[in-house]
């Protein structure tokens, strides 16, 4: 098997060992009956620690790609993605309004077409990753590494339900510039305790109108999230520009 290397940053170690591990559950997946390295072996790997490993397979188990047996070890899903795409350069030459253009049009156009095609088992699944979203949002010290991991999951699940390659593709380049780390200061930046309640209800919005096969509720209630998400992004962009003149 490929062995793969890693240079992010620190604080970025769960997200990359989830990208890491996506590539490898696809190459496993010709091989259903043979277990994934074990934790240790695995963060050795990747140059993380073990906590982020552990994230990371707990956020593929959730979406269905790895399942666990104890004692024996971690194994491929039924339906493992394909290798994730990498496009974190695209970062350097874009903006921030390019951006959440891009994903305004996109984005809810998945979520309509997610309320058409998902499973039942995608449902589910979307269920739960907005249950884990908010339970992040609600714990009493927020923990910005994970609620990144958890949203990005969330998002992607969404892509994924819509059953279209190319825009799943799409989407990936999208949120490839996340890990920019001057694209996650400024999310940071821009969540409030208000902010990420109301966020919370955006996503449960967004599956419940999945969930009930309304594709025109979904897409709105998408557009919504994102028009709040870029409301508290220029808000915190405009400050920075007061705070510089």
């Amino acid at each position: 098997m490929e062995r793969f290397e890693t240079d992010a940053p620190h604080d970025n170690a769960s997200k990359l060992a989830l990208d890491a591990l996506r590539q490898m559950v696809a190459q496993y997946a010709a091989f259903p009956q043979r277990a994934l390295p074990t934790e240790r072996e695995l963060a050795v790997d990747f140059g993380v620690g073990r906590r982020a490993i552990r994230r990371a397979l707990a956020v593929l188990e959730a979406e269905g790609h790895v399942w666990r047996r104890q004692g024996k070890g971690t194994f491929v899903g039924p339906s493992p993605p394909s290798a994730l795409m990498s496009f974190a350069k695209l970062s350097g030459r874009t903006n921030f309004s390019e951006v959440m253009e891009a994903r305004l049009h996109l984005e809810p156009a998945l979520a309509a077409l997610a309320a058409l095609h998902a499973s039942g088992e995608q449902m589910a699944i979307l269920r739960r990753l907005a249950e884990r979203t908010t339970h992040q949002q609600d714990a009493c010290e927020v923990d910005a590494e994970a609620l990144e991991l958890w949203d990005s999951a969330l998002h992607r699940g969404i892509a994924e339900a819509a059953g279209n390659r190319l825009m799943l593709d799409i989407f990936e380049m999208l949120d490839a510039i996340r890990l920019d780390p001057i694209w996650r200061d400024l999310r940071q930046r821009a969540r409030s305790t208000d902010r990420l309640s109301t966020y919370s209800h955006d996503h449960d919005d967004i599956v419940s109108a999945i969930q009930a096969r309304d594709p025109v509720k979904a897409a709105t209630a998408m557009r919504g999230h994102l028009r709040a998400l870029q409301q508290a992004l220029d808000h915190v962009i405009y400050q920075d520009l007061e705070a510089s003149l």
